[in-house]
């Protein structure tokens, strides 16, 4: 009888508190980023991965889209083994803690805020998802499946877990006073600079005779950009983490300044070239995306403009240098519109935040920073991740290399990786 009365006694307690957790969440803001957390991972699928698979050539079309879906399945389970706890759990400056390590602590009744933390870790993973599969857009159609695989997996242990908890999970960067709304830092310049690591490390493509290819398929690159349009509402928006003004003001921004991008861009073309290009469109506008990021949350729409011209004109002569000048094969120019974006949108925060510049004024800074002040720590942000990415990525590019051997060979990549990796091809031809 004292057993049945202590397990009612417990299950009264459990119940409480349950109901009580669950008080503290707000439905609106719950509904809110579940719906974000949504078109996050809708922009790398199908997003990302059609906006890549149609750049390349038509006998890498399915390496591209199964690297894209093998990355967001292994990224997904790093994050629950021990991804999360290290960028979110109490720890150090530097790194976070093991005390979710499996996501053992999280429960029915776990709350961050005022969403449930099963939510806020899901919104979380989404990014990390995108953030590996952006980088394969560097050594597109000449890396095994499998090293891409392995790679991802110790490039978010080791690169994107340590500096999403800089920023996001109470480290150093975070205590300075960085400004970065939804993944300068933690995405586009982490990623860039890994991207343009990669494609000197394991040099360009075969016979590519300093020559772009063009895309085999556009018109899918061009859908996957629109869904990356669409799904990059979420992607700012959502890290408001409430159904707020903040949000709203987010979701404004990041299309004025996609827009602007992508109207800088081919304005370029035509007066350079003579014709404004689709792909030029495009590219202009995932840039201003890019560049956007940092600042979504804290400049207002003339400053989005703003960042949206600079990076269309900053990206467009960053992609002529890495490919003219520098003969770089960075393949779908992942550096110069993810790395320059996030540069460009990182440091214009510091300016574009303060509440006195007029129709340009954003919402202001936290106290006791000025322009100058928050430029300085922005700068410090940048030389950080920057430094950071790029000796770690070179080491677990030549650990991976070691493991797996990275690159295919000579007869492969010709053929094309569709086949002599998958045994499958994209396209019936017969």
């Amino acid at each position: 009888m004292l057993h049945i009365i202590k397990l009612l006694l417990i299950g009264t307690f459990g119940i409480a508190t349950l109901v009580h957790a669950q008080s503290n969440i707000d439905s609106a803001h719950t509904s809110w980023i579940m719906t974000t957390t949504a078109l996050v991972l809708f922009m790398t699928l199908p997003g990302l991965a059609l906006f890549y698979a149609g750049l390349v050539r038509a006998t890498n079309v399915l390496s591209v889209l199964g690297q894209c879906f093998g990355i967001a399945c292994a990224v997904s389970l790093t994050w629950f083994v021990i991804g999360y706890t290290l960028a979110f759990s109490p720890g150090n400056a530097f790194i976070g803690g093991l005390e979710n390590i499996f996501l053992k602590s999280v429960q029915f009744n776990s709350i961050s805020g005022d969403i449930p933390e099963s939510l806020f870790l899901m919104f979380q993973m989404t990014f990390a998802i995108i953030t590996p599969a952006l980088i394969i857009g560097a050594f597109a159609e000449r890396v095994r499946f499998g090293a891409v695989i392995l790679f991802s997996i110790l490039w978010i242990i080791l690169v994107y877990v340590p500096i999403t908890h800089w920023v996001w999970g109470g480290g150093w960067l975070q205590e300075m006073g960085v400004l970065d709304f939804a993944g300068g830092l933690v995405v586009h310049i982490s990623a860039g600079v890994s991207a343009l690591v990669a494609a000197i490390f394991i040099g360009p493509r075969a016979n590519l005779q300093n020559q772009a290819r063009p895309p085999h398929n556009l018109p899918l690159t061009v859908a996957g950009a629109g869904m990356l349009w669409v799904g990059w509402f979420g992607f700012n928006g959502g890290s408001a983490l409430a159904a707020n003004g903040d949000a709203s003001m987010a979701i404004l921004v990041t299309h004025l300044s996609a827009a602007t991008a992508a109207g800088t861009w081919i304005l370029i073309e035509w007066i350079k070239f003579g014709k404004p290009t689709v792909l030029g469109l495009v590219t202009g506008m995932v840039g201003g995306l890019s560049a956007i990021t940092p600042a979504s949350g804290f400049v207002g729409p003339a400053g989005a403009v703003l960042i949206g011209f600079l990076a269309g004109g900053c990206c467009f002569c960053a992609t002529l240098l890495l490919k003219k000048r520098l003969k770089i094969d960075d393949s779908l120019d992942v550096f110069p519109v993810h790395g320059v974006g996030g540069i460009i949108g990182t440091i214009a925060v510091g300016v574009l935040a303060s509440p006195a510049l007029g129709i340009l004024s954003g919402k202001g800074f936290a106290d006791g920073f000025t322009i100058g002040s928050q430029l300085s720590v922005q700068f410090i942000a940048v030389i950080a991740v920057t430094a950071y990415t790029a000796i770690v990525s070179i080491v677990l590019l030549k650990l991976t290399d070691m493991l797996c051997k990275l690159r295919v060979s000579l007869e492969e990549e010709i053929e094309g990786i569709d086949i002599s990796t998958h045994n499958e091809t994209g396209y019936d031809l017969k």
